[in-house]
């Protein structure tokens, strides 16, 4: 089955109203490369003026809360992002996982609850250096999966990111042969998990992806596209990844 690329960007906790320029001309960079998909995700402040100046570009958000509401100090709903023009959002991030002690089931209610609300959903998974240097990335990543992917994931609206912690802006990347290998686990995953939809479903890498070698590791077999973060932040960083995106899906 033949799987479009989606390059996604992560902007984190950057962005204001200054940078809305960026956005424009990434999306300008998205309508020129019609052959891939494109997506930005940016701070809840940022979602309704980033949507307003994107045009047909999807606007995401970078978390939702599990609950549609409630005492949740400080949160924000799959249900109000949704109102806020998004039409998707990033859950599971290493980052949440780590800094706000996120587990899988966590990972598992929030895409859900986003599914529910009419957004599409991109689920990370990934390991860190101590459980590769252990030799337990496949065990892990796999566990992540099997806990995090709601029941009747679709590729219509479910993507999965692989990023493996220790590359998250380190400037390091695995080697080919080390990705390759970790979206064909994921991808086996996913089958035994959701069956025939499973070849349908993007799987995306994620890991200090450049403009250099966004075209190497978007050839790999298995990697759909690419979940991007600082280089994201910026039209002159970005859009060389969206190109690359582009010509290997020529």
């Amino acid at each position: 089955m033949t799987r479009r690329k989606l390059v996604a960007g992560n902007w984190k906790m950057h962005g204001l109203r200054a940078q809305l320029g960026e956005i424009e001309a990434i999306a300008a960079a998205a309508s020129r490369n019609t052959g891939v998909d494109v997506a930005l995700c940016v701070p809840f402040t940022l979602i309704e003026r980033a949507v307003a100046v994107a045009g047909e570009l999807p606007i995401g958000a970078e978390d939702v809360h599990a609950e549609k509401s409630g005492a949740h100090t400080g949160c924000v709903s799959a249900e109000m992002v949704r109102e806020t023009g998004a039409t998707l959002t990033i859950v599971g991030h290493s980052e949440r996982r780590a800094d706000q002690h996120e587990t899988s089931h966590d990972a598992w209610a929030k895409a859900a609850a986003a599914h529910e609300a009419g957004l599409r959903v991109i689920l990370c998974v990934g390991e860190t250096e101590a459980e590769r240097d252990a030799g337990r990335a496949e065990r892990v990543v796999q566990a992540q999966i099997e806990k995090s992917v709601p029941e009747g994931a679709a590729a219509s609206w479910f993507t999965l990111a692989y990023e493996p912690r220790w590359a998250i802006g380190t400037g390091r990347t695995p080697t080919p042969d080390e990705i390759e290998s970790m979206h064909s686990i994921a991808r086996a995953k996913l089958s035994r998990m959701v069956g025939e939809e499973a070849a349908g479903i993007g799987i995306l890498y994620g890991g200090s992806v450049t403009g250099k070698n966004a075209e190497s590791i978007l050839s790999l077999e298995d990697v759909d596209g690419a979940l991007v973060g600082g280089a994201s932040l910026t039209a002159e960083k970005f859009v060389p990844i969206i190109e690359a995106a582009a010509k290997v899906s020529r």
